[in-house]
């Protein structure tokens, strides 16, 4: 059997110059074989430490057990700052917190099946383009990234993404995730806050850009639901919801940073997440079939019940994001001298959390590398779902937006294929690479056709 693509591991061991140009061009091929199989590897530079954890026990301890005590690294946080500014992807600690007890309830489950109609808009929209291109060769990555940045400003401002405003946004977005590189030379010399960060040329321009979008979305907003006439989306709940313990609510300038955050994450990842479940679909046609096949039946009022019945669609879903979870890796510091597995991890050290690698662990997932949305219902899919498995990290730092997504991906994945066919084409196999999300390095290309 087929298969699916896999980025080639680097040699064991190369100097470290050699491994801060190969991160910087693709984080996923820079890393050696061994992490596929290893508990815990320790990296040595003159800068710091960093380990890799896969053991799951350690990976919960990170993440669910004492989350405080290992906050999110700024190394990894340094390169994204000039875009999401203290957003609550960035923050750590009591900001966090207030930030996340303001967030939180827009994406209660309630509030999910009220955004439920927009998001159907939107991939209703989204196959009607497909459709018109019926019996072409198309790059589905792009089409996914328009149809997750028409849900996002659907949900978030109400307004379709052919909208210029969103249009501008949408465009500017692209143009950030090809200049900025998920690390730069910040990440390895820590320094203090006046050092230059080394970005790329355009990358300030274009996030001071793309700021002043989102800064007249939410003047624009903040107008509105002072006039009463906002409409009932997530970005007026946001908006409008105090935290509870201040009583305070977001000002203009946070306002700007969630937004950031919230259309780069539910953007980049989902347009990551639909690109290579399409891809998938190509490569293994009888999951194709199946997944229409139920699409058909289930699939007929455009109600948010009907997802629910989508279970074939969730598992390709489920299993796409477990080969290519859209972050690769997670980066937190530790607060204190630490112990794991009998090595002393000093303070100021990186704990990096890689889904790529824990996804496909050897000595975990039975056949890790292999497709089969099937294994979730098997004992061994069960365990690893549990202790191994975190597309959308876990625990209090878990994605607030996760139920968003997985209802997002099944749907946009049924109703595409329920009318559409993709199928591959010879010569245009997708190379996996992380920039700040997994894609493939020359896009996703597949024939569609009407079925």
């Amino acid at each position: 059997m087929r298969q699916p693509p896999k980025p080639v591991p680097r040699a064991d061991r190369v100097s470290l110059w050699r491994y801060v140009k190969l991160f910087r061009q693709d984080i996923l091929s820079a890393q050696p074989a061994r992490l596929y199989r290893a508990w815990m590897a320790e990296f040595k530079t003159p800068f710091f430490r960093s380990y890799l954890l896969n053991q799951p026990d350690l990976v919960a301890e990170v993440l669910k057990k004492r989350p405080m005590d290992f906050p999110k690294s700024d190394r990894i946080g340094a390169g994204l700052r000039p875009l999401l500014g203290e957003s609550v992807f960035l923050t750590n600690g009591a900001q966090w917190q207030r930030q996340r007890r303001i967030i939180d309830p827009a994406f209660e489950g309630g509030r999910l099946k009220e955004t439920f109609p927009a998001m159907y808009a939107a991939a209703e929209a989204a196959r009607v383009r497909l459709a018109a291109q019926a019996g072409q060769v198309v790059e589905v990555e792009q089409e996914a990234s328009h149809a997750a940045a028409d849900v996002i400003f659907r949900t978030l401002f109400s307004l379709p993404i052919d909208d210029d405003m969103a249009s501008a946004v949408f465009h500017e977005f692209r143009r950030y995730q090809r200049t900025q590189p998920i690390l730069n030379l910040a990440a390895f010399i820590k320094g203090p806050d006046w050092m230059p960060r080394l970005f790329r040329r355009d990358t300030k321009q274009t996030a001071k850009r793309i700021r002043g979008l989102i800064a007249q979305l939410t003047e624009t907003r903040a107008a509105q639901i002072a006039a009463g006439t906002a409409p009932d989306d997530l970005a007026t709940k946001i908006m409008t919801t105090a935290d509870p313990q201040s009583g305070e609510t977001f000002t203009s300038s946070e306002m700007v940073d969630q937004v950031a955050i919230f259309f780069l994450a539910g953007h980049e990842t989902s347009a990551s997440a639909l690109g290579w479940a399409l891809y998938l679909m190509a490569l293994y046609p009888e999951w194709q079939d199946r997944l229409a096949e139920e699409a058909r039946a289930e699939l007929v009022d455009g109600t948010f019940s009907e997802v629910g019945r989508l279970r074939i669609s969730r598992d390709v879903f489920r299993e796409t994001l477990r080969l290519y979870p859209p972050v690769p890796m997670m980066v937190r510091e530790t607060t204190c001298p630490e112990r794991f597995r009998d090595r002393d991890i000093p303070k100021g050290a990186q704990m990096v959390l890689s889904p790529w690698h824990l996804h496909r662990h050897e000595r975990l997932w039975e056949r890790p590398d292999d497709f089969d949305p099937a294994r979730w219902q098997t004992e061994n899919g069960r365990t690893c779902a549990r202790e191994a498995y975190i597309p959308f990290s876990a625990g209090p730092r878990g994605c607030t937006g996760a139920g968003f997504a997985m209802v997002e991906g099944v749907l946009m994945l049924s109703l595409l294929l329920r009318d559409l066919r993709v199928t591959l084409v010879d010569g245009k196999e997708p190379v996996p690479e992380a920039h700040l999300t997994v894609r493939a390095r020359d896009g996703i290309w597949l024939r569609v056709d009407s079925r």
